[in-house]
């Protein structure tokens, strides 16, 4: 990824990266939220393929800062993914949006526990994975899978560094190519525990949000959207995050980067278990 002044003045970013299936969908999606100005880059060009590469063109949005660490942003950050859902385009309408990214992809058919990762050739399943993240991620999947509801679409990687905000108010979302479609209470629930992630990293990976934080994220969502939540859909939700936990947990041991990390998944678990009936 790089910028690039046009000869006509304008200021792009030109995002270069290997194919994945749901970049075509992703651009539809992206087009639409800038149509319907939502707060993101505007899409200029692409995707495109030269040789081996895609590759694409937004424009350039200058200013803004990650909100961490302000009692506000549970509620702040809900309320931004309940507008983009809220105006997203059926899925039945878009080219593919999947596979979504493999942090998300809990229901992959691939051989082994683990997804394999975009853009990476090293295979997750390769080690063997101590009995309590094994426990975790066979839960997890197995309370996921038996949720059968219609997607709709959402972003997939709703972190600290992909929203900016000047204040309280949003400026701009970044990494279109993460739009996917799933369950929206599975969306909400990787996004509960990934918004509070910052550029600090434990042991090879971001920690993300505590329980307390996941829950006042779920509870704000249920407000910003309008619409009260069955008991499932607030279980489904925290399984969703705890897989994504687990998939970074399984990731920090992969690269040998020490257990802190995978610790701190493991410590919480039992409560998030719990709470997702797994």
């Amino acid at each position: 990824m790089f910028g690039l002044r046009l000869n006509d003045g304008r200021e792009v970013v030109a995002k270069v990266r290997s194919y994945a299936p749901r970049l075509v969908g992703a651009a539809h999606v992206h087009r639409h939220l800038w149509g319907a100005g939502f707060p993101c880059p505007e899409p200029t060009a692409g995707p495109v393929a030269i040789n081996t590469y895609w590759v694409s063109l937004e424009g350039l949005i200058r200013g803004g800062a990650p909100l961490i660490g302000d009692d506000r942003a549970p509620a702040l950050y809900t309320a931004a993914l309940a507008e983009l859902i809220r105006l997203t385009p059926s899925v039945d309408g878009l080219p593919t949006l999947v596979p979504p990214p493999s942090w998300a992809y809990w229901n992959h058919a691939e051989a082994g526990r683990w997804p394999r990762r975009d853009r990476v050739d090293e295979d997750l399943n390769q080690e063997s994975d101590p009995v309590w993240l094994t426990g975790i991620a066979t839960r997890v999947r197995s309370r996921l899978a038996s949720f059968d509801i219609p997607s709709v679409v959402g972003h997939a990687d709703w972190w600290s560094e992909n929203l900016r905000w000047v204040g309280h108010n949003l400026h701009a979302v970044f990494d279109w190519d993460s739009i996917t479609a799933q369950p929206e209470a599975i969306l909400v629930g990787q996004a509960a525990y990934m918004f509070a992630k910052t550029t600090f990293e434990l042991d090879g990976c971001a920690p993300g949000a505590s329980i307390e934080a996941t829950d006042q994220f779920l509870v704000a969502y249920e407000q910003a959207a309008g619409r009260q939540w069955t008991e499932e859909e607030r279980q489904v939700a925290w399984a969703a995050g705890l897989w994504v936990a687990a998939f970074d947990a399984r990731l920090s041991r992969f690269e040998d980067r020490g257990e802190g990390f995978a610790e701190l998944v493991r410590r919480d678990a039992p409560e998030r278990l719990r709470r997702a009936a797994a």
